[in-house]
């Protein structure tokens, strides 16, 4: 067994959520780049060119490149030959306790009734898996409210198939419109249960941006999915254009015979996601 100190996860978490909040990813910059230069709306266009601007000075700064640094959202694989020295949970949440601290981040948890604020950002959403070997895998997601209010989940009937999935998720994103600040990335769970396809959802924001499934049949889907979306016509910012969406990723599980349970995360421009291994 390899030994990792708590201390450690809170440091590197600590680290993760200042930069994040802070330093957009490449295939996110890459992305929207690529979609600027091939905008047709001259509007659209002027759109993406303050938003990149945007990301350059809080990247040059080390400023939040929104005002909502979100809640932290975390996938943790956890090796089956790591041994921790304390609960892996507190670690994280310390670490997330000082990077919104120390990282002037807003903290942006709440009690769901009573809206009292926590005051550090925390208890975070941590989703473990175990896997094989002795390193550990973090990796942050902060979301914020904006496109996360616009995400939908529908049990399907079976019958509906392929193109119930294509008009749920389309539909999602025409009622959501300009709201969740476009260019979007999507994520799109399909199969397990009700709780499993939410998490498939999330889960699938986390992919570089436009990677591809395995799986030929959600590629497929996946581009039928982004065409029909910037066929919309919502634009960046919702200010009409060719670039509502960056990309369709879909994730999928097998389901009961007699459901097609079908989540929609919704991930804003700001699509901030960072990695670490111990």
């Amino acid at each position: 067994m390899r030994q990792v100190s708590t201390k450690d996860i809170t440091d590197k978490v600590r680290d993760l959520c200042i930069s994040a909040a802070c330093d957009l990813e490449p295939d996110m910059s890459t992305a929207l780049r690529a979609a600027r230069e091939k905008e047709e709306s001259p509007l659209g266009k002027e759109v993406l060119g303050q938003i990149i601007e945007n990301f350059e000075i809080a990247g040059a700064e080390g400023l939040p490149m929104c005002q909502d640094t979100g809640i932290s959202v975390f996938f943790v694989e956890l090796g089956r030959d790591v041994a921790l020295d304390g609960p892996l949970y507190d670690a994280i949440n310390d670490g997330v306790r000082l990077g919104y601290k120390d990282g002037y981040l807003r903290k942006s948890v709440c009690h769901p009734l009573k809206r009292i604020n926590t005051g550090d950002n925390t208890p975070a959403i941590v989703h473990t898996s175990i896997v094989e070997g002795d390193k550990l895998k973090i990796k942050i997601a902060p979301k914020g409210a904006g496109s996360e209010n616009m995400s939908r989940l529908k049990m399907l009937k079976p019958a509906e198939g392929v193109e119930g999935i294509k008009a749920f998720v389309v539909e999602t994103v025409r009622e959501a419109g300009g709201n969740p600040c476009p260019p979007i990335v999507l994520g799109v769970g399909i199969g397990g249960s009700f709780e499993k396809c939410a998490m498939l959802a999330k889960k699938a924001l986390l992919r570089p941006v436009g990677t591809k499934n395995p799986d030929p049949d959600l590629v497929q889907l996946e581009a039928d999915l982004l065409k029909m979306i910037n066929d919309l016509g919502i634009g960046p910012m919702g200010f009409g254009g060719r670039t509502t969406a960056l990309a369709v990723h879909i994730e999928a599980h097998p389901c009961h015979i007699a459901s097609l349970p079908v989540a929609v995360n919704i991930q804003c421009h700001a699509g901030r996601h960072k990695e670490a291994v111990i």
